[in-house]
């Protein structure tokens, strides 16, 4: 026993000048525990697109290129264009007025499309032509996976948080558009392109006007569950991904409903009380947070028409372009 003692004497001793060396020492002088500094190095594959990490990165645009004539109209041309992001070719649609001189632009955001029938213009074409008429550019991305653009993650979750730095992209890229005022910018959007927008808002913390159509303004995950119900596989692929998301992942990192406060932009809201796919119970609350946040928002309701504000299109576009003229 006695002849143990000195072997394990110098056992301990040598496990503690391997710790020394190991372990590393924060600034106030204490041990930081390997297993910690371990977890911090071995980032996740998503934590990328947690608001936060949005926030932190850059955002250097590139050139929009109008690549060819969609089809042109007697006030504006209707052009293909595209823009790079991360690397990345996105493709959408872009409507320049033909009255010479710099234009104020606006960013057009589709709501969910199925890409077996998706075309450019999809879901924006009509309320864009309204605007370009009246003197605004307007920039409609496909999205990656859409149209002519490169393809999207393979991952369900992936895809969905990409289309946020999409539009951070563009709005980086605006600049190279000759026609383009950069400090005249607003946002359009239409259901999910909605929930695109508001995190926009939130990223950039910019006071971009912006107009929301029936958008989706739940939390995540539960923006996505409450509309698998519609897909053919009644979602199980989608409830999958999210449970395993949930596993490895705090969702309240990218969550919109965690970030309202940090919207710093007006907003004009409209729902129609016969839309099948948001409540009105749902926008209600989102309207009541904005106010009680102090935020600057226009609520319209119209009883009897749909999704699309289809009864009221008319009248809704109408007060669209008054509220970006007003905020010119």
């Amino acid at each position: 026993m006695k002849k143990l003692f000195p072997l394990l004497a110098v056992s301990v001793f040598l496990i503690a000048i391997i710790v020394w060396l190991l372990v590393p020492i924060n600034n106030e002088g204490n041990l930081i525990s390997p297993l910690s500094s371990f977890t911090q190095k071995r980032e996740k594959p998503l934590d990328k697109y947690s608001f936060e990490a949005l926030r932190k990165r850059d955002y250097l645009g590139s050139e929009i290129k109008l690549e060819e004539v969609i089809k042109e109209e007697e006030e504006y041309v209707s052009y293909l264009f595209s823009y790079q992001t991360d690397a990345e070719r996105v493709t959408g649609m872009a409507n320049i007025p033909k009255e010479e001189g710099v234009k104020p632009v606006i960013i057009m955001l589709r709501g969910y499309a199925d890409d077996e029938i998706y075309f450019t213009g999809l879901g924006t074409r009509k309320a864009a032509g309204v605007f370009a008429e009246n003197g605004f550019i307007t920039l409609a991305p496909d999205f990656l996976g859409f149209g002519g653009s490169d393809t999207s993650s393979a991952d369900i979750l992936e895809a969905r948080f990409e289309r946020p730095i999409t539009v951070l992209s563009l709005l980086a890229s605006i600049k190279s558009l000759p026609e383009a005022n950069p400090e005249k910018i607003f946002i359009w959007s239409h259901s999910n392109g909605g929930q695109i927008a508001l995190s926009v808002l939130e990223v950039t913390q910019r006071n971009i006007p912006t107009v929301l159509w029936a958008p989706v303004t739940t939390g995540f995950p539960e923006s996505v569950l409450q509309f698998i119900g519609e897909l053919d596989d009644q979602g199980l692929k989608v409830k999958r991904a999210i449970d395993n998301f949930l596993l490895k992942y705090d969702p309240q990192k990218y969550s919109i409903d965690n970030y309202f406060s940090d919207i710093q932009a007006t907003i004009q809201l409209h729902l129609g009380l016969a839309d099948p796919l948001i409540s009105e119970e749902e926008i209600d609350n989102f309207a009541k947070t904005m106010a009680d946040l102090g935020k600057n928002i226009n609520y319209y309701k119209y009883p009897g028409s749909d999704h699309n504000l289809t009864k009221d299109w008319d009248i809704v576009v109408k007060r669209d372009l008054e509220f970006f003229r007003r905020l010119l």
